[in-house]
């Protein structure tokens, strides 16, 4: 599975409450409405800019605070396919994977906002094509893998009928 996008950068300690702002809680019925406003307190207007396939590059603790499951929801409703990070909070990592958003382990130093990645999940490989970088990170287990190309876990489930590790 490849992921290809443009780079978008967030530093460290991104909480739920920077994905959706509080405000925008009365909208959790209404997740297209909601992406409109993912990270509008610190990037206004970011789900305007987004192109389908595009990478988060985020810094230490990525998710942090609330069990929020509309966080990475919201993130992959808006276009955004992976995001790349040294650390996660764990429910946000979790919750990621369920929703059919890679959430990749990795340092992102050295990539700069608007580079083209290509995300090899299969093999553990980050190319920034722009700079012609490449980053190993270790693979997602392969029940990961295979949630994230059902288009998350409740896909997976209704098409296994379960799990099949």
């Amino acid at each position: 599975m490849i992921i290809r996008g443009k780079a978008w950068i967030f530093g460290d300690d991104i909480s739920t409450d920077h994905i959706i702002p509080g405000r925008f809680y009365h909208l959790r019925s209404n997740l297209e409405e909601l992406k409109k406003h993912v990270f509008d307190d610190i990037a206004p207007g970011f789900s305007e800019k987004i192109t389908s396939g595009d990478v988060i590059v985020g810094g230490r603790n990525f998710g942090l605070g609330s069990s929020r499951e509309h966080a990475p929801l919201i993130i992959k409703m808006a276009g955004i396919d992976a995001i790349i990070a040294p650390s996660f909070a764990r429910i946000f990592y979790r919750n990621a994977i369920n929703v059919g958003l890679a959430a990749i382990i990795c340092p992102g130093d050295g990539i700069n906002e608007g580079d083209e990645l290509e995300v090899g999940l299969d093999e553990g490989l980050l190319t920034d094509i722009t700079t012609g970088e490449r980053k190993q990170f270790a693979p997602l287990p392969p029940i990961m893998r295979s949630i994230l190309n059902e288009g998350g876990l409740d896909h997976y489930i209704r098409k296994h009928r379960g799990f099949s590790i």
